[in-house]
């Protein structure tokens, strides 16, 4: 983790996984942070893990398949209330069927749809990107 984001900061690594023009979404848990909106699957940064790692970890744990981390897509930093957060956003390749572990939702979403789902504040850079296309 970077110390210079402080206390109250945390890293986040998620995961832009496409497939036939469609991207892999879950929607946040009951009583979690930001809970009922759509994200990119991923998940916060163990101290000394790097985004990388932490996702591998994380699509594990939440997905039950393996990933092949690709290309940073984008790196943003956002000031919620409660605690800013900074986010990479890898290109993802599973190495299986995606099944979740935790009782998430989880959809492919168009990316024409991607604009009409409600996301955290700190997505919106990506979500501009991706229907940008």
């Amino acid at each position: 983790m970077d110390a210079a984001l402080g206390s109250g900061s945390i890293v986040v690594a998620a995961a832009v996984i496409e497939r036939e023009d469609t991207f892999l979404l879950t929607r946040r848990l009951k009583g979690t942070h930001l809970a009922g909106t759509w994200e990119f699957p991923g998940g916060k940064c163990e101290p000394d893990e790097t985004p990388e790692a932490c996702l591998v970890r994380e699509i594990r744990e939440e997905l039950a398949t393996d990933a092949a981390i690709g290309e940073l897509m984008l790196v943003t930093r956002h000031c919620y209330r409660e605690r800013t957060v900074e986010l990479h956003f890898f290109r993802t390749e599973l190495g299986g069927e995606p099944v979740p572990q935790l009782g998430q939702q989880m959809r492919w979403v168009p990316r024409a749809e991607l604009r009409t789902l409600e996301f955290p504040e700190a997505d919106e850079s990506l979500i501009r990107m991706l229907t940008a296309v």
